[in-house]
């Protein structure tokens, strides 16, 4: 998936090297955002596992991530996307998850990622529901979401532990109406 400014690139052993050095570079940023990592987790080893399994994950419908790599720097990834726990059958619903670079923030990219890979959960894979939890102070992420009509549906308590802090966060869907 692209248009004139990204490109959304399905998880690929290709791109252990360019994905290690996402999250090195954004290594202190994401702290505040994540699970504790450790320093294993920024090692090539560790993050071609990972690719791995978001390859077979992919395969298997039940995730899709993509790595998100602007058009005007085509060698480096600024960011990921994917739906996540997707459930088919009657539920027909997954979990959106995102991150973007602390060098490419507010210049519409996750925004854009976002609608792209919305389009693609409704019209490609025929999902109805798709569901994005953010943290309380996250005013970026939460503006991303309405952007693009995601609607808040209330607050999940102590939903996730963010950094070893159970954090509250705002559950935020989107539905596929044309499937009604």
């Amino acid at each position: 998936m692209e248009n004139q400014y990204i490109q959304l690139v399905p998880a690929d052993l290709s791109l252990v090297e360019k994905v290690v050095d996402y999250y090195k570079r954004n290594r202190d940023f994401l702290e505040a955002f994540e699970p504790v990592r450790n320093e294993e987790f920024f090692s090539l080893k560790y993050q071609r596992e990972v690719l791995k399994k978001e390859k077979l994950e992919y395969e298997e419908k039940t995730a899709f991530r993509f790595y998100i790599i602007p058009a005007e720097q085509p060698t480096k990834i600024i960011g990921i996307i994917g739906l996540n726990n997707v459930v088919w059958g009657a539920f027909c619903s997954a979990f959106l998850g995102y991150k973007l670079d602390k060098d490419f923030l507010n210049k519409g990219y996750m925004s854009m990622a976002v609608e792209m890979l919305t389009k693609y959960a409704f019209e490609e894979l025929d999902l109805h529901r798709i569901e994005a939890n953010v943290m309380l102070k996250n005013k970026a992420s939460l503006r991303v979401l309405e952007k693009n009509n995601f609607m808040n549906e209330g607050i999940s308590k102590y939903y996730l532990n963010i950094n070893g802090v159970w954090e509250d966060h705002i559950h935020m869907v989107k539905i596929n109406y044309a499937m009604h």
